[in-house]
């Protein structure tokens, strides 16, 4: 699913540093800005919420927790592409979960691949790491020290800063999903369809909540730079993450269940 932008180590996957239409197309719903009592994407629930709808896109399936052993070559000029949020051995994040593993388990089953993940980093090549490595990352993906690896690098860079950008623009818990989402496919760096770039498209159409503006208008405003930025990528031509995913939630910002939506012809439901 997942494209190169140009240049590569720039899209998709940055460090936590460089954080600084409806479902048919129609006028935008009227909304309020959210409430202050309403939780947000992380509260507990909600967090688990959203776990299940990436996994729905990026995996096709509701069993995040099935994907911490995932890893393939998906083609996309990213090398190998992995774990609960597609960590990837071209684009940096990878190498920081395999090192953050390494200082908390030496000798662990990917600590040999280090010099290798450091060799490929900002490319698409395996040098160094075939044939082995997949079967390492599954053994260690057997290991709860590895699991939770992967639950903090997820949260550090693309989780948390996306729940802190949501909040600080007074988004409510779809917002702040929207944030994530976008930041996990095209990253935060600084070419023109990475997520500030799309919220800095949005911001040119739509004031969010804590500017004074309506916050259903500026989800819709920050959507359509979302579709913008997937078209300019083959690969992400596809927008029905947002189209009926994402938009569909407009009525219920909150993520509050039952929800059903779909994505790239499936359909999913939480109950």
């Amino acid at each position: 699913m997942h494209t190169p932008h140009t240049p590569l180590r720039s899209s998709r996957r940055a460090l936590l540093a460089m954080i600084g239409a409806s479902l048919v197309a129609g006028p935008a719903i009227a909304g309020t800005p959210a409430s202050a009592a309403a939780p947000g994407l992380d509260d507990p629930a909600k967090k688990e919420i959203a776990m299940k709808l990436v996994s729905s896109a990026e995996n096709s399936s509701l069993d995040w927790k099935a994907q911490y052993q995932y890893i393939e070559d998906i083609g996309d000029g990213r090398g190998y592409t992995a774990g609960i949020i597609g960590f990837c051995s071209g684009t940096h994040d990878m190498l920081d979960l395999v090192e953050l593993y390494t200082q908390r388990e030496p000798g662990n089953p990917l600590a040999g691949y280090l010099p290798a993940l450091r060799r490929v980093d900002g490319s698409d090549s395996h040098e160094g790491l075939d044939p082995g490595y997949p079967d390492a990352w599954r053994r260690a993906a057997q290991d709860q020290v590895f699991e939770q690896a992967q639950n903090d690098e997820r949260d550090r860079v693309y989780f948390n800063p996306a729940v802190q950008r949501g909040t600080a623009d007074g988004i409510g818990t779809l917002g702040q999903f929207t944030y994530y989402d976008a930041i996990v496919m095209h990253g935060n760096g600084g070419d023109s369809t990475s997520f500030g770039s799309i919220r800095d498209r949005a911001l040119g159409r739509a004031r969010p909540p804590a500017q004074g503006g309506d916050e259903v208008t500026y989800l819709n405003a920050f959507l359509d730079a979302r579709v913008w930025a997937m078209k300019q990528e083959e690969a992400h031509s596809d927008t029905s993450r947002v189209d009926t995913a994402q938009r569909v939630f407009v009525r219920n910002r909150n993520l509050n269940p039952p929800l059903d939506w779909q994505v790239y012809g499936d359909s999913f439901h939480i109950g």
